[in-house]
């Protein structure tokens, strides 16, 4: 760079560098526009040298563009993890203070009853008689023996779908159950709720909400498969409340099972056992124990075993809290944690026999069983966001095959993938452009066909009757991508052209899914038959109609391409369509030996036959033949007619030549190339050609093609 261009570049990049001031001296010290347009040119120069630079530097550092693309890609999901597992520790950290914070209550509350045990029972229950009396239908409320008051307080009640609020709320948590008033907004008297509904502590659970502005200080009551949202005033009262009903539903609990480990049988008898093992059905015994697939293994291990006064020691503190963990699993979304509980319980009971307390044990866990397939099948229906793609399904799939529901699984994963083809196919943009849609829909359909097909595979890999399914459903698929195939390609009516050509591109797609042991390409050829024909007959028909409008017209007369150039090209497109013998029909200064409507005649057949071939199944091939040979027969019907009428020796003799063209060149031309792509020989258009005889160029007889 020369030194004034150094020195303007100085100027320019100083920080203190000022537009207006410089454009003011600028005008000052210039003496013409001379000045400026020389100025002028030298910022452009710089202008232009800059950008070079940077465009070379560009491509001089563009693998360290993709580099640090990367290196941020892979640093944001790091940070994604990191995110996660601080949520995780939170969580953890928030669990660790509740519990230490109801111990601490446990040991209060204790302490408090053995100093003052009546005095406080006496007044609990006064606190709730007396409040009962402000509900409207809560007298039946204390007709339960030993019921008394444990918290109250008002709440907001939410709408669980729109998270809008619905109505204030009093609630009543009592030693055994939950009671939900409504505020009365007309008092009487002294009322001022009204009943709403009343849950027994063991029917719900209670799942905290975590906060997000304006939406906070809410938990939830799942009642599966009904759930209500409250909001208490402040995060303490709702920390009191979460933290109360976990400590009265823990302290029912308890009591429950001290009253069954206190009973004990005051005079043991022994059940008169039958020695003839016909005397119960049993299909009674089985309907009995129940349908669900977890309780299969034992009753079977039961039918082995002697029915014996056995006590079995369900006392365990796991199996006690059993129920309420897989509550709180399916409250929580861990599905795979509430199935390793069942796993679990399973084997413990897989050894033994059915007694009155496994049977119990086994209502209130089926009864759990079935809500959990209730939220997989919830999590696999189409209602869902279907975003993320197959995998996405992988999660409750597995955990339904392991409750024994491999079918069900396989139903709802299918329709999950069902209504995300349709659902992208019905977000597909239509593009202006035929082919581009058609691309784009082949990729996106296909595409989330294959890696259906693979992750079903993965998923039912033990279960080989599901594939079966399978294939149905890929079927089904093929024929909701071919109306929507067809609607663009075939309804909007395209040319032949683009019509093969966007058929061709499906056909390739269709293959790819060989790869994972799905050959859906007869399928697909069977449901475009209908349509492909449709396109080929009315191709046909427009061919055969332009000729006999050409042929009417018809003056036999020799071409003129006036130009080098014009007859280079015809020659081009010739040789292109396999007219190898086109140079000896052309004469000097540009003259062709044939006539316009022969030499676009031989274009238009040739052009057909090749974007047939391409749309080309075996059910259409006699469709194919009888197209062909129909164009065919009116270039030899205009050709017999033209030779019978024609009266001037040299136009008749000019016949002869494009008489001969037809029948040398392009008929076997034609033939040739079908026979090539097909592996049949075009039968129909050789009977055509032989049926020809020879011409013989006699300007006194009568000369004849056909």
């Amino acid at each position: 760079m020369s030194e004034p261009g150094s020195r303007l570049r100085r100027l320019l990049e100083s920080p203190n560098f000022d537009s207006q001031n410089y454009v003011k001296q600028l005008s000052q010290q210039s003496d013409g526009d001379r000045d400026l347009q020389e100025h002028r040119q030298k910022i452009q120069n710089l202008a232009d040298e800059t950008a070079q630079n940077l465009k070379k530097n560009v491509y001089k550092n563009y693998r360290q563009f993709i580099e640090t693309a990367k290196e941020i890609s892979y640093l944001e999901s790091e940070m994604y993890q990191l995110s996660h597992i601080l949520t995780e520790q939170k969580s953890i950290m928030e669990s660790i203070t509740q519990a230490l914070l109801s111990t601490d209550k446990d040991e209060t509350s204790k302490e408090m009853q053995a100093a003052f045990p009546k005095e406080s029972e006496e007044l609990k229950q006064r606190s709730l008689t007396s409040l009962l009396e402000k509900v409207e239908g809560g007298k039946t409320i204390m007709d339960t023996p030993g019921r008394h008051l444990v918290y109250n307080g008002d709440l907001v009640e939410f709408d669980v779908d729109n998270m809008s609020p619905v109505q204030k709320v009093h609630a009543f948590l009592m030693n055994d159950c939950l009671l939900i008033a409504n505020w009365l907004a007309n008092r009487r008297g002294a009322v001022k709720y009204k009943y709403n509904a009343s849950y027994d502590l063991e029917s719900f659970a209670v799942v905290n909400v975590k906060d997000n502005p304006p939406m906070k200080d809410m938990f939830k009551i799942l009642m599966f498969p009904d759930s209500r949202i409250f909001q208490a005033e402040n995060s303490k009262i709702k920390k009191e409340w979460l933290e109360i009903l976990d400590e009265t539903k823990k302290n029912k609990a308890n009591k429950e099972r001290g009253k069954k480990e206190e009973e004990k049988p005051t005079s043991p008898v022994r059940a008169e056992v039958s020695t003839n093992p016909f005397d119960r059905d049993d299909d009674d015994e089985q309907a009995e124990v129940g349908s669900s697939p977890f309780f299969l293994s034992t009753w079977r291990h039961s039918r082995m075993v002697h029915q014996v006064d056995e006590s079995v020691d369900l006392g365990l503190e796991w199996i006690q809290e059993l129920p309420e963990d897989l509550d709180v699993c399916i409250a929580q979304r861990d599905f795979e944690g509430a199935v390793d509980l069942l796993d679990k319980l399973d084997e413990y009971l897989k050894e033994q026999p059915l007694t009155p307390k496994v049977k119990d044990l086994r209502g209130k866990v089926d009864e759990r069983v079935k809500q959990l397939t209730d939220v997989l099948v919830f999590e696999l229906s189409p209602d869902r966001s279907l975003r993320g793609g197959p995998r996405a399904t992988r999660r409750a799939v597995s955990q339904l095959i392991r409750l024994g529901q491999s079918t069900k699984a396989c139903e709802l994963f299918l329709k999950n993938r069902a209504a995300a083809v349709q659902t992208a196919i019905r977000q597909l943009r239509i593009e202006g452009a035929t082919l581009l849609y058609v691309h784009k829909l082949c990729n996106i359909f296909f595409t989330g066909l294959l890696e259906t097909a693979k992750e079903f595979q993965m998923d039912f890999a033990g279960n080989a009757g599901c594939y079966s399914a399978l294939v149905v459903w890929s079927c089904s698929a093929v024929k909701m991508f071919v109306d929507a195939f067809s609607k663009q390609v075939f309804d909007s009516k395209e040319s032949l052209s683009t019509a093969s050509e966007c058929v061709k591109v499906a056909k390739e797609h269709c293959r790819q899914l060989t790869d994972v042991g799905l050959d859906l390409t007869f399928t697909l050829e069977s449901l475009l038959v209908k349509d492909v024909e449709a396109a080929l007959l009315s191709y046909k028909d427009v061919i055969v109609e332009a000729s006999k409008h050409r042929n009417s017209e018809e003056m036999w007369r020799r071409m003129n391409l006036m130009t080098p150039e014009a007859l280079a090209k015809l020659k081009d497109e010739m040789r292109a369509s396999g007219i190898s013998s086109f140079d000896a029909h052309t004469g000097a200064d540009c003259w062709v030996n044939l006539s316009y409507t022969m030499v676009a005649f031989t274009k238009q057949l040739l052009s057909f036959l090749d974007e047939a071939l391409k749309l080309y199944f075996p059910e259409l091939h006699a469709v194919l033949l009888e197209s062909l040979r129909e164009i065919a027969l009116v270039a030899v019907q205009h050709v017999d007619y033209s030779l019978r009428c024609e009266q001037d020796p040299d136009k008749k003799a000019f016949v002869v030549l494009n008489a001969a063209f037809l029948h040398d060149c392009v008929l076997p031309e034609a033939e040739r190339r079908f026979q090539e792509a097909v592996g049949k020989p075009a039968k129909q258009l050789r009977e055509l050609r032989k049926s020809t005889r020879p011409v013989r160029v006699n300007p006194d007889s009568t000369t004849s093609l056909v």
